[in-house]
């Protein structure tokens, strides 16, 4: 047996938790999408709000990953208590609220999603995520196992999934909201992908107005930053994974203009 993974790339802003709700169960219905899993954390421009949230799910996830901006808007705080399909990063200190993974049955397989924060050049102090991953993969079992890298560096993504190859069936980076077209399954089995992308506004700088984003780098006062308009896209990755082996068979990148 085969299951279909869908994972979807940082959704920015309004527009794009716009793009998501208009898309997503039409590219599920399309791809034969069996599970899918959305990074959120930048639905609200930085951080998410409940309703965002609420929305992603109706839109058709079933779990919400999250990452350096999870706690930048303090009214999803219980949400991360309540919500056992909305993940923060594993390893934040252990008093943070929320969950860093769950266990979720497919009608049959398990599916284990682990979201995991990078160290490098990350402000948010977390500890060490190949540690934090070890312990998870020994306490917890599951037929299907995935993984949300939320990472800065390509050098700290790609030694995670060979740290991992063969012991996850995927991995796929978030994060830097560009998507990469390094695409693979690694030796021993891990599917893989350095950026997955970013699901908001094309013409933008990471989802954010260029015009702004530019002023930022010229030097001029901050100011808090402004989705920009336009068209959108919805990009990501799917992971075919042969249920037997918890292995992952292919990649294909994906990405949707609206």
């Amino acid at each position: 047996m085969r299951i279909r993974v869908l994972a979807i790339g940082d959704v920015t802003g309004k527009s794009g938790v716009g793009v998501l709700a208009k898309h997503l169960k039409s590219m599920q219905a399309d791809m034969n999408i069996d599970f899918t899993v959305v990074n959120g954390e930048n639905a609200d421009v930085i951080g998410a709000r409940p309703q965002q949230i609420r929305q992603i799910f109706e839109a058709g996830a079933d779990v919400v990953t999250l990452g350096n901006h999870t706690f930048r808007k303090a009214d999803i705080i219980p949400m991360l208590d309540e919500e056992y399909r909305l993940l923060r990063p594993a390893n934040y200190a252990p008093q943070a609220p929320g969950r860093g993974y769950g266990v979720y049955n497919l009608d049959g397989p398990t599916v284990l999603v682990v979201s995991l924060i990078g160290r490098v050049f990350m402000d948010v102090g977390p500890d060490n995520p190949f540690f934090e991953i070890d312990r998870i993969l020994k306490r917890t079992g599951a037929d299907i196992r995935l993984v949300d890298f939320h990472a800065e560096a390509t050098s700290e993504k790609l030694a995670m999934a060979n740290y991992l190859d063969g012991r996850v069936s995927a991995l796929w980076g978030t994060h830097t909201h560009v998507q990469t077209s390094d695409e693979c399954v690694l030796s021993g089995g891990t599917g893989y992908i350095t950026d997955i992308g970013t699901t908001g506004p094309r013409n933008s700088v990471l989802g954010v107005d260029p015009a702004q984003s530019v002023s930022r780098f010229l030097g001029n006062p901050p100011e808090f930053y402004k989705s920009a308009e336009g068209p959108c896209k919805v990009e990501g990755a799917v992971f075919t994974v042969n249920t037997l082996t918890s292995l992952c068979e292919s990649v294909e990148r994906v990405r949707i203009d609206d």
